[in-house]
């Protein structure tokens, strides 16, 4: 029997109704629920498969234009221009192999490339395919779900005919976009650098973090150092089109946002007149009898490190590289040799930097007691070691008698250096004074300046010459040869060290860190890190970041007015140098010359001086490649700049004379 306590309560005539109203309701919505979807899919279901068929919503990226770039007055140095895209989607071509090769045969017809296979590297492997079925496929390769760009510059006749013929061209879509633009065109192309599609090493690349395939970005100089703010951030169209891809209706719209615009410390006068000058210089050296075929040049301010103008010849049209272009004409117009126009000489450049060296010199001499202002030397012509089995001459075997510190630098005496050299020579691995001072003043490392590529530089010692026959030895073993030509096994001697003294033998140096070292000579010896970016400003001009990097070191020059004089007496004294080149210049110029010797090829002719105006101080340095004697040739050139920076003419006069070039 059931206790009163488990006995169920039973349901009320009223909660039982509740029950059953809420049961049909219930029963209700699963039924019309039911016969819904019965409907849609029985009833309808052809109907509703032939609208998905003929409509679909596609995603298009809105590209945002990037910040412009300014000279250090405002001028635009680098900008944008609208243009018509041209666009291939790798998943809505036809799946037909013949289908597809007669549709890109087609569109390479329209857009007038050709349609002959050449040799195409896609990963490890090789084809022989059309050059635009090789571009879609690399960079489908690379991000297979992107449309790649086949031609951003399409002319009105080009899509004009796609857009009229768009069902013959299924996969082919036009669409508006920015292509970069350099109005300056090979003035400056070193600096700008170049812009393009993103690649598999820009995916892996940290200064691209988050940018999808297909994007463009910066691939070189200034235009990859500042991208992430000149990049700005693409926006998104979503559009609804039918099979055949044509648009029916605009569903929503996210909007690009624009770069931010960068400001450089480019003069672009200066820079303008910077690469007229090598193009002087190179004309003064052939006009010698030298075959001078290239050159570089570096301004900057000595007291902020802010580059005014760089230069490289020979140089290159950015615009190029805005638009497709085949292996073929790259490899036509484009190499690793010296004379390759995208080398930046002036930043990657390693050379013997000559007599320029000697200021290096004399700081060690004199921070080691060795000499003071008023040692003399008696310079016979020739310097002799003290075992006799050394014997060097001054260039074009001139004489020059007792001479000082001053003297020696104002009229390059070499046997002065060369004395100096074999007195500071030591067996220590990382050798000794002299090369203590060459690294100082900040050669042997890089000057941290905001462009990629920059080269090193060589400091010889004992230690990194034995590390060469180490590495010609790895070579040997490595490669079955007999001979790498990296080292040739002999020890350092006192003569590395006397070639040193000059700026010759193994040393390697580029005018950037020749320029920063004559900075710490006008600035009393701040290693200045050298910039080009000067700060990140919206377009309306208001400042958003500053870019103001600190000085690398501060070094303590012995006896600096000293090397001073010697440099300002080379440009002023009957004797000097370069005194001919800046008679009559109106300002005082501290100049030094120097004429690297090469094995086997023609002087390089060097020139560097600063300018430690109050209000425009400067510095420049120029290489003329195979131009003889400095004089001849890279002073005219520095000359020509100085004469821009001041007096706004780059020919000046001066009381009636002409420049002495």
């Amino acid at each position: 029997m059931e206790s009163p306590e488990d006995r169920r309560t039973q349901l009320s005539p009223q909660l039982a109704m509740r029950v059953a109203i809420l049961g049909g309701v219930a029963l209700a919505i699963f039924a019309i629920i039911f016969f819904r979807l019965w409907f849609l899919q029985v009833l309808s279901g052809d109907q509703y498969l032939a609208e998905a068929s003929s409509n679909r919503v596609r995603d298009v990226t809105i590209q945002a234009p990037r910040g412009k770039m300014l000279d250090r007055n405002g001028n635009v140095l680098v900008e944008n221009r609208n243009a018509v895209a041209v666009l291939v989607s790798p998943a809505n071509l036809p799946e037909d192999e013949a289908a597809r090769t007669r549709l890109l045969v087609r569109l390479s017809r329209v857009l007038g490339r050709s349609t002959r296979p050449e040799r195409c590297v896609l990963g490890r492997r090789t084809f022989r395919r059309m050059p635009l079925e090789c571009t879609i496929d690399e960079q489908t390769a690379v991000t297979p779900y992107a449309d790649v760009v086949v031609e951003p510059d399409a002319s009105r006749p080009v899509y004009s005919y796609l857009a009229e013929r768009s069902d013959q061209f299924p996969g082919v879509s036009i669409e508006n976009a920015w292509l970069r633009d350099y109005p300056y065109k090979t003035v400056g192309a070193h600096l700008f650098g170049t812009v393009g599609q993103i690649d598999a090493d820009g995916l892996r690349d940290p200064n691209f973090r988050g940018v999808k395939g297909g994007s463009i970005v910066g691939k070189s100089g200034l235009e990859y150092t500042y991208d992430k703010y000149l990049r700005g951030t693409n926006g998104r169209q979503r559009i609804e089109v039918d099979a055949q891809g044509r648009p029916k209706r605009r569903l929503r719209n996210i909007d690009a946002v624009k770069g931010s615009n960068v400001q450089l410390s480019i003069d672009a006068a200066l820079q303008r007149v910077g690469q007229e000058a090598l193009e002087t210089g190179i004309s003064m050296g052939r006009a010698n009898g030298n075959p001078a075929d290239g050159g570089a040049f570096v301004a900057l301010d000595p007291r902020s490190g802010e580059v005014l103008a760089m230069g490289s010849n020979p140089t290159f049209d950015p615009n190029v590289f805005t638009r497709p272009i085949s292996d073929r004409v790259f490899r036509a117009k484009y190499g690793e040799e010296m004379n390759d126009p995208l080398f930046n000489r002036a930043i990657q450049g390693g050379f013997a930097i000559g007599s320029t060296f000697k200021i290096v010199t004399a700081s060690a001499g004199l921070d080691a007691g060795v000499i003071t202002p008023n040692t003399f030397y008696n310079d016979t012509g020739t310097w002799t070691s003290a075992d006799g089995g050394q014997r060097r001459r001054n260039a074009g075997g001139a004489v020059f008698g007792s001479v000082d510190l001053r003297q020696a630098i104002a009229v390059s005496v070499d046997t002065f250096f060369y004395d100096l050299g074999a007195k500071l020579n030591s067996t220590d691995p990382h050798g000794g004074e002299l090369q203590r001072w060459a690294r100082a003043f900040g050669f042997g490392e890089r000057s941290g300046i905001d462009l990629g590529g920059e080269m090193r530089g060589t400091v010889p010692d004992p230690a990194w010459r034995r590390g060469r026959w180490k590495a010609e030895l790895q070579c040997r073993r490595r490669e079955h040869r007999d001979n790498c030509y990296i080292a040739d096994g002999r020890p350092w001697s006192s003569g590395d060290n006397v070639s040193l003294a000059i700026g010759q033998g193994d040393f390697l140096a580029s005018p950037l860190q020749l320029a920063t070292a004559y900075a710490a000579i006008e600035n009393d010896g701040t290693i200045v890190r050298p910039h080009i970016g000067m700060a990140i400003v919206r377009d309306d001009g208001s400042l958003l970041q500053r870019i103001s990097p600190k000085p690398v070191r501060h070094i303590d020059i012995p006896d600096i007015q000293s090397i001073r004089n010697g440099l300002l007496d080379s440009t002023t004294l009957a004797n000097g140098t370069s005194a001919d080149v800046f008679a009559g210049f109106g300002k005082p110029v501290y100049g030094k010359t120097g004429t690297a010797q090469m094995t086997g090829r023609p002087d390089q002719s060097w020139y560097v001086a600063y300018v430690p105006d109050p209000r425009r101080p400067i510095v420049v340095a120029a290489v003329i490649e195979n131009g003889g004697f400095g004089a001849q040739a890279a002073a005219p050139a520095v000359r020509q700049i100085l004469s821009q920076w001041f007096y706004g003419n780059p020919g000046r006069a001066v009381a009636g004379r002409s420049a002495s070039y």
